[in-house]
């Protein structure tokens, strides 16, 4: 299944998305949340009534894609983790999973506006696979990583470079204002099958910039949680970025940041694809 969070000018909602429209859960079954945090903690539940739902169809073009979860509480994502991304930026494969956060006010919509910062000279692309935690918890074994992944979305890890390399920490220069964008939905795990198998792509203005396949992740994304739920509670609706291959703009020669105007699209397959244009902060 594939679950978008959309407005249509009645406020946000959660669709099922089929073909190139969506059914309004909120109508077809009144009964179940009405957020997608709700709707992802009480899926076991859900799930059927969500499969069985019709009702009067929406274009998807009539409406506005918001962030398939608006709010996470949490945002976490993993540096270094394609090996020709690791080459590019001149540093050594990480013996253990390098962790950052991007703060929750970064989480965008998957074909809004993206900021070019007044205070930045520096914006770069990280296309990236996103998982969003299901049942989530503590200590999550690798073995049962894959059933507490709710789904899979098309992610941008946006980053202003002169911020993240201000300092050893890269919170600020990866949290900046509409610097999350992802979706532009969820598809559900069960509708996936293997996240480690599928093609990956930025294109800028039309011109590939990264090409690669999730196979190629350092560590692979039951390995992430694995690690990442030995420090962190995960919850249902949390965020997982989880890597980039090479390509980036930083690593061009010369360097090509994202100027005002820019298309930028990421695509994966079976996931979808978000496409943004640049912008500069009002």
């Amino acid at each position: 299944m594939k679950l978008a969070t959309f407005d249509d000018g009645a406020g946000a909602r959660v669709g099922l998305v089929t073909g190139t429209a969506l059914i309004d859960l909120a109508k077809a079954a009144p009964g179940l949340p009405a957020t997608m945090i709700g709707l992802i903690a009480a899926w076991d539940e859900a799930r059927t009534t969500v499969a069985a739902a019709s009702g009067p169809a929406i274009e998807l073009a009539a409406v506005r894609l918001l962030a398939p979860v608006p709010k996470p509480g949490k945002i976490m994502a993993i540096g270094l983790n394609y090996a020709d991304h690791i080459a590019e930026s001149g540093q050594t494969t990480p013996e253990h999973q390098l962790w950052f956060a991007k703060l929750p006010n970064s989480a965008h919509a998957p074909h809004a506006p993206i900021q070019l910062p007044k205070v930045s000279n520096f914006v770069d692309y990280e296309a990236e696979m996103v998982a969003v935690i299901g049942k989530g918890g503590r200590h999550i074994s690798k073995a049962d990583a894959a059933s507490r992944i709710f789904g899979y979305c098309v992610g941008n890890d946006v980053t202003a470079r002169d911020w993240q390399f201000k300092t050893p920490q890269w919170v600020l220069g990866k949290s900046f204002d509409t610097h999350a964008p992802f979706g532009p939905w969820i598809v559900t795990s069960d509708e996936v099958g293997d996240p480690h198998t599928l093609g990956i792509r930025a294109l800028v203005n039309g011109e590939t910039r990264q090409e690669s396949n999730t196979k190629h992740l350092v560590f692979n994304v039951f390995d992430q949680l694995a690690h990442l739920s030995q420090a962190v509670t995960l919850d249902p609706g949390d965020i997982i970025f989880t890597g980039t291959p090479g390509g980036v703009g930083i690593a061009m020669k010369p360097p090509a940041a994202l100027k005002e105007g820019d298309i930028v699209r990421i695509e994966i397959d079976r996931l979808g694809a978000i496409e943004a244009k640049m912008q500069p902060e009002a």
